[in-house]
């Protein structure tokens, strides 16, 4: 299997992870999760957003199933509100394209917030910072590498 660069920097970082790879072709994160034999729940998506004070970003990583709440996403990194960023603006800004943006290795550290739900796993899959390319690793490691904290930020 081809190596990413999230690959690299986990390997380097000496942090345990299991690369997965599927049909680069499929962009919705539940038929992601079906492909690789995964519990949406726990298959997460990162998703990037701007805030209302100027050249504010920040990164939530939410299973592939829910939908982010914006308006508890806004109050867990204390903003007044934040929108999602325009998917133009994604690769100048993290390095990475749409259904292939991972947490790890953005071109910049942005505050993170991991769903809360992460906590409930063993480990969670997320990107690998390429399309058809995904890692599973342990939720507490992602949050210590990025760095994240666990918030509850979804739809209920």
């Amino acid at each position: 299997m081809e190596k990413t660069n999230v690959m690299r920097l986990l390997a380097a970082a000496k942090i345990d992870f299991v690369a997965h790879e599927y049909d680069p072709d499929l962009t919705d994160g539940n038929a992601v999760a079906a492909a690789l034999k995964q519990d949406p729940d726990h298959v997460f998506k990162t998703l990037v957003t701007t805030g209302a004070t100027p050249r504010s970003y920040y990164v939530f990583c939410v299973p592939v199933n829910q939908t982010l709440n914006l308006k508890k996403a806004a109050r867990a990194v204390g903003e007044k509100s934040i929108e999602m960023l325009k998917q133009k603006d994604l690769l100048g800004l993290t390095g990475y394209i749409h259904g292939g943006c991972s947490p790890i290795g953005m071109k910049k550290k942005f505050p993170t917030v991991i769903n809360d739900t992460a906590q409930l796993f063993e480990t969670v899959v997320i990107s690998a910072g390429r399309r058809g390319f995904q890692v599973e690793l342990s939720p507490e490691a992602l949050a210590k590498y990025v760095p994240a904290i666990f918030e509850d930020i979804i739809e209920n």
